[in-house]
């Protein structure tokens, strides 16, 4: 019997690893990969202490991080299926056919960037193709720029755009924008900004790098391109939140629900923390607070009995 199940390799799993540690806590981490998804950034350059770090060198340090604390037992390569409650904890099954008994959970799963599905957003994943105008928005210095979705995280990612790149196309795939009218209204007050309606991506194309945008006016039926260097893909995100479903409060959306002053979950004995959640701030310096919020609770809830 652990005294917590921490699943998830991003930054708020990671905090809650090294402060379970330091609380002397029996806790095994359960990880797929490590890192969140800020692997694919070329540069970080919000992680507070650091100028500037790879995606994969920040999901090195994190595992570095973990692996160099006493006492947390650490599983990688496996995916936690589901989480069932029992009367004196919770069952945590992972792929491999294991079964992990615990006290406590921590759910740090993160998210999944909703993707276009189109030609070429793979093959130009981390080349050009981006999913995060906070991380990445500085490397597209100067250069001509595209963002898919007219959502609130579209608005936001050419607004993040403006004081870096040359030139930002917004393409909206229906008639009008979705995202709140105060934030369209910055976005049109930039000048820097064009807005592209009716327009279906189709294909993004390139050598090495990006260098073309296809898309389709769906007014007309013509086919276009934008010769871009750049395409911030801001269509949303999936909580990884399967695991949990029905156990605990989530929102429409699937994010777990947390009391954000200790990151507590609808669920005694089950907390959350990072991009799974309903903060609306999804950020990597965030998600590690969450972390540590939730590893000095459970301290609380399992050593001094603080049942709240």
């Amino acid at each position: 019997m652990y005294d917590l199940v921490i699943i998830g390799g991003g930054p708020a799993s990671a905090a809650c690893a090294v402060y379970a540690a330091r609380k002397k806590l029996k806790a095994v981490l359960i990880t797929d990969e490590w890192g969140g998804q800020s692997t694919v950034s070329a540069g970080i350059e919000n992680w507070i202490g650091t100028k500037n770090i790879p995606g994969f060198e920040f999901a090195k340090t994190l595992e570095e991080h973990v692996r160099a604390q006493n006492g947390i037992e650490i599983i990688t390569g496996d995916k936690v299926l589901k989480v069932d409650g029992k009367n004196n904890g919770f069952t945590v099954s992972t792929e491999s056919g294991t079964d992990y008994e615990s006290k406590t959970v921590f759910v740090g799963s993160g998210a999944s960037r909703r993707k276009l599905g189109v030609l070429g957003e793979k093959e130009y994943d981390g080349k050009g193709v981006a999913y995060c105008s906070t991380c990445d928005a500085p490397v597209f210095k100067d250069k001509a720029v595209a963002v898919v979705g007219g959502g609130n995280a579209g608005l936001e990612a050419a607004m993040d755009l403006v004081p870096y790149a040359k030139t930002i196309k917004l393409l909206e795939y229906s008639d009008k924008l979705k995202g709140d009218p105060a934030t369209q209204d910055k976005v049109r007050e930039s000048g820097k900004v064009e807005i592209i309606f009716n327009a279906e991506t189709l294909e993004i194309a390139g050598d090495k790098f990006v260098r073309e945008l296809k898309y389709k006016d769906r007014a007309s039926g013509e086919g276009k391109k934008l010769d871009v260097e750049g395409v911030f893909i801001e269509i949303g995100s999936i909580p990884n939140s399967e695991m949990v479903k029905g156990l605990i409060e989530t929102d429409k959306y699937g994010e777990i629900i947390v009391d954000h002053k200790n990151s507590r979950t609808s669920r005694l004995g089950i907390w959350a923390g990072g991009d799974v959640t309903d903060d609306p701030f999804k950020q990597n310096n965030i998600s590690a607070g969450d972390g540590v919020k939730a590893a000095l609770d459970i301290y609380n809830y399992l050593i001094i009995g603080d049942k709240r």
